[in-house]
């Protein structure tokens, strides 16, 4: 297995793509398949945001300024993904909007992917080299053992903070 940083997302990036066609596979009328699928869907998002918004897009801003715009919109990217996980995580498979909001979440993710492998990772790559890559890749490699599994929910955390402070 590889350590480089942007094999280790880009294993990802195409673990979650089949994910997105399994989905897309099901059919119409397999709500429960689908269900498990956008669990899948969901744990997958989680944890490979987590490595990117902690440990490679840190290290990036701060060694390759010239994507820094590149890296904010990913940022943004990854709140609405987020947004509609948190939301998904929480809707049955026969829900009204399950499918569409399914839908719109394999729509901006793949499009978030093609930008990251197409346009910024190649000057990634030349600005970091294979060392600087492999580094980020293990760190990333050896947290991914610990990374959140399943979105926060909104109001989890102020429900931690309200019954450390109670």
């Amino acid at each position: 297995m590889s350590t480089d940083a942007i094999v280790v997302l880009k294993e990802d990036h195409a673990a979650i793509r089949k994910l997105f066609n399994d989905f897309e596979a099901a059919g119409e009328n397999a709500v429960k398949t689908k269900e498990k699928v956008v669990r899948k869907i969901i744990e997958s998002l989680t944890v490979h945001t987590y490595l990117e918004n902690e440990f490679m897009y840190p290290a990036i801003r701060e060694l390759v300024p010239d994507v820094e715009d590149d890296v904010l919109e990913s940022y943004e990217e990854h709140h609405v993904a987020d947004v509609l996980c948190m939301e998904l995580a929480t809707m049955s498979g026969d829900a009204e909007r399950f499918d569409a909001k399914t839908t719109v979440l394999i729509e901006n993710v793949t499009h978030h992917i093609e930008e990251e492998e197409k346009e910024w990772f190649p000057k990634v790559r030349e600005a970091l080299g294979r060392k600087k890559l492999r580094e980020i890749g293990a760190d990333m490699l050896e947290a991914r053992k610990d990374a959140p599994r399943w979105p926060a929910q909104p109001g989890a955390l102020k429900k931690a903070v309200d019954a450390v402070l109670d």
